[in-house]
């Protein structure tokens, strides 16, 4: 990776725009596995192994792709996902996960308690080989959600959401032209 994008590898993280350190390599390679061209590209070859991660063009591709890929770790780590009006719980209820079903934009979890905004993009979008908005809740079936769930699941939405934008601009740094 020094090679081709002419920075030099250092083992500890410096503020220095010629190096990168082992954390810019994690975040470059998790943005690459978050692009759809490349999961498309090898769409066969990531259900039975892993297939190679290109090496960037340059070093300004390397660092644009880094940015990403830091920013999707903390999302997924749910770390400063900004929920927006995404996911809103306007009724109050039992809280209780009967049956969830989506329905114009709402995640219903009983008759009369929904989440609001949540896009269909984010209710289909799949990580692997699940659905996190719908598995999250799908695992809580007969509970009782509280206050933290309830602002979790929030976070999920808004993780995912900008998870899809992010893909964008993944391809887009990559070259990729959808």
């Amino acid at each position: 990776m020094s090679a081709q994008t002419g920075l030099r590898y250092t083992a500890e993280k410096e503020d220095t725009p010629d190096t990168f350190a082992p954390l810019d390599a994690l975040d470059y390679v998790y943005a690459v596995l978050h692009s759809p061209a490349y999961r498309e590209k090898y769409r066969e070859f990531l259900k039975i192994d892993f297939p190679r991660v290109p090496y960037p063009a340059d070093a300004a591709q390397f660092r644009a792709l880094c940015r990403l890929g830091a920013r999707l770790r903390t999302l997924h780590l749910l770390d400063g996902a900004e929920r927006g009006e995404l996911a809103a719980y306007p009724i109050d209820g039992t809280h209780r996960v009967e049956k969830t079903e989506y329905r114009n934009g709402r995640v219903w979890i009983n008759q009369i308690q929904y989440f609001a905004a949540v896009p269909q993009g984010v209710w289909d979008f799949y990580v692997g080989g699940y659905q996190p908005a719908q598995k999250w809740l799908k695992d809580r079936k007969k509970r009782e959600l509280h206050f933290d769930d309830i602002e979790h699941y929030q976070q999920i939405v808004a993780a995912l959401q900008e998870t899809i934008a992010l893909q964008g601009e993944i391809d887009a740094a990559r070259g990729v032209r959808r």
